[in-house]
């Protein structure tokens, strides 16, 4: 009898395990980071998005549906960057699934003062989403991530709360010494290829002073190209900071015309070799940046 009592409560606790992990899905690369970060061993976490791809335009396919269907929380960066994932949510017919917005506490930048329309490009109406590349903005992401993972588990709010805190003091390091690196180049301007870097160039004193493409998401014109390259001579701009996923066509004719560099940049871990954490990311945009600025 206590036997077979033994194996009963043996075979109910592999069923429904007292600690099973929280299974996560972020979106992006970055957004999985910060969560592993935030969980450690009390997550399971993968992302939709790879490094290499552009979050805007991601085709939706079942596998991501059926990884939703069992998640606990799904982890996303918001203001309409992902476009695609409402499709993927009501697809998952998961009707326990938390959804945690990263954006939740972020001061955000380029808010449209009106009505967004198709006559803007790809503009966001909530603003610019690409704000995990300020890295000051990784304190109000945890924050949010952690808030996540503490309504799924609420008894491990204290050890998400230390993870958190630890990882932010090292950070605080990591951001004085990216901030001492740019500093001999405040004011400086540089060309983008799309609005990834306004939150990297104003944490660091840059000027976005213009863009290859003539509105976000429109390819550029003949006529943009000119006017580019027009305000690069005028203003004596060297560098163009390309995102990992677009061509390089445009960018290198408008530098061959005014003798500037095109900077492979990235928008994401694992965006590029030697980016595989958001350090190294942040590390690796600001060491392009400051060689081409010199």
């Amino acid at each position: 009898m206590k036997k077979t009592f033994a194996l009963v409560v043996v075979g109910c606790l592999l069923i429904n395990p007292l600690h099973a992990n929280i299974k996560v899905i972020a979106t992006l690369s970055d957004l999985a980071e910060f969560t592993k970060i935030v969980g450690g061993d009390r997550v399971d976490v993968e992302s939709i998005v790879r490094g290499t791809q552009n979050p805007h335009f991601i085709e939706v396919k079942p596998s991501y549906m059926m990884k939703l269907k069992s998640a606990d929380l799904f982890v996303m960066a918001g203001m309409q960057l992902e476009m695609w994932a409402p499709q993927i949510i009501d697809g998952s017919r998961n009707s326990r699934l938390r959804i945690v917005d990263c954006s939740k506490y972020v001061d955000k930048l380029e808010v449209p003062a009106g009505k967004a329309d198709a006559s803007l490009g790809d503009v966001h109406p909530f603003g610019n989403p690409h704000y995990w590349l300020d890295p000051e903005n990784v304190k109000p992401i945890l924050l949010a991530i952690m808030e996540g993972l503490a309504s799924v588990s609420p008894n491990d709010r204290a050890l998400f709360q230390a993870n958190m805190d630890a990882y932010l003091k090292t950070l605080q390091t990591k951001i004085s010494e990216w901030k001492k690196e740019m500093e001999p180049y405040k004011g400086a301007q540089f060309i983008s290829y799309h609005t990834s870097f306004s939150y990297f160039a104003h944490r660091f004193g840059l000027i976005v002073a213009g863009y290859v493409e003539p509105r976000p998401g429109i390819p550029p014109t003949p006529s943009h190209i000119s006017e580019l390259i027009d305000l690069m001579r005028h203003a004596n701009i060297k560098a163009i900071g390309l995102e990992q996923f677009y061509e390089d066509s445009a960018p290198q004719s408008v530098a061959n015309a005014v003798g500037a560099k095109v900077v492979k940049l990235s928008t994401s871990v694992g965006g590029v070799r030697g980016t595989d954490t958001y350090t190294a990311l942040i590390d690796y945009n600001v060491r392009m940046l400051s060689e081409a600025l010199k």
